[in-house]
């Protein structure tokens, strides 16, 4: 099984590395179309800013790479924004794959949400195997409302999609490269769709 690790300059690369050589799978990190398209599984993590990110992956040809694939692809945190529509964080445009607009928390919360949250409402293969209200590890200032696309939710000031799916693309807010075992679990999961 090959496993592409989207690198893009804006990735937590290692970390979702190791976490996948725990399970005992081996990921590849590339930038390289071909190793993408060709690979069983995609994942696609993202740490940073936005609008910055999505210039990165424009000028290496891999927006339209991202849009073209068939097989199961995971977003990770700003990798699950950055397949939205919009973002408020640099008033940036997405990939459109998923049709959200993502917003900031407001400033009646501390941002960004920082440290471990429970995950709910789980509808997806994704959570095979995951009690309700399992614990995950999260960070981020921006965050996708309650759409159509939801297979889990997360409360912080108010209810919002922690988890999203359309087709063969599947997104989390959360990291479960940091997760400890639930977070392994998903991966599994993600792995064995």
């Amino acid at each position: 099984m090959k496993i592409a690790i989207i690198d893009y300059g804006a990735g937590n690369v290692q970390s979702v590395l190791f976490a996948l050589e725990r399970l005992g799978y081996q990921g590849i990190v590339t930038s390289d179309a071909n190793e993408i398209i060709n690979a069983s599984k995609v994942i696609f993590p993202g740490v940073g800013e936005a609008s910055s990110a999505m210039i990165m992956l424009r000028e290496q040809g891999l927006d339209k790479v991202i849009l073209q694939l068939k097989q199961p692809v995971l977003g990770i945190c700003l990798g699950m924004q950055l397949l939205c529509k919009t973002t408020e964080e640099g008033n940036a445009k997405g990939l459109g794959i998923f049709d959200i607009a993502i917003k900031k928390f407001s400033p009646v919360v501390k941002v960004p949400q920082m440290g471990w949250n429970t995950i709910y409402d789980l509808k997806s293969p994704l959570f095979n195997g995951i009690s309700e209200n399992e614990y995950m590890y999260l960070v981020h200032s921006y965050y996708a409302p309650l759409n159509p696309y939801t297979i889990a939710s997360t409360n912080y000031e108010m209810e919002y999609a922690t988890a999203i799916q359309k087709d063969n693309f599947y997104g989390v807010q959360f990291h479960p490269e940091k997760s400890g075992n639930i977070g392994s679990k998903i991966l599994s999961n993600f792995i064995a769709l």
